[in-house]
């Protein structure tokens, strides 16, 4: 068995339960669909964050901002990402994205 520092973030989360689902987000997930050319992992990134955010799925948003900054999107353009979704995504939800905005970045 690898040690813990050859395992992908999928199998440290889910694999000793869901082996299956680590391997579908490591191959197919992260392996082909942010493969794919048409658009720049930046522009997923944003669009993954703004989905997340819209849907209320903040216990996925922390991996995903860490993920967005080193795919190039600043603090200041997710703040306003978050900003900009309170008036079509909700009030709560950008409250709540703004609550784990700020423990990712530290403010």
């Amino acid at each position: 068995m690898p040690d813990e520092k050859e395992l992908s973030t999928a199998q440290r989360l889910v694999g000793d339960f869901a082996p299956k689902l680590a391997e579908l987000t490591d191959e197919v997930l992260f392996g082909d669909v942010w493969e794919r050319p048409e658009l720049s992992k930046r522009d997923r990134s944003l669009v993954t964050v703004a989905a997340l955010i819209a849907n209320g799925n903040t216990e996925q948003l922390t991996g995903h901002l860490k993920r967005a900054k080193g795919n190039g999107l600043s603090e200041a353009e997710l703040a306003e990402v978050i900003i900009h979704l309170a008036f079509y995504a909700g009030w709560p939800r950008a409250m709540s994205a703004i609550r784990v905005a700020r423990e990712v970045f530290g403010k």
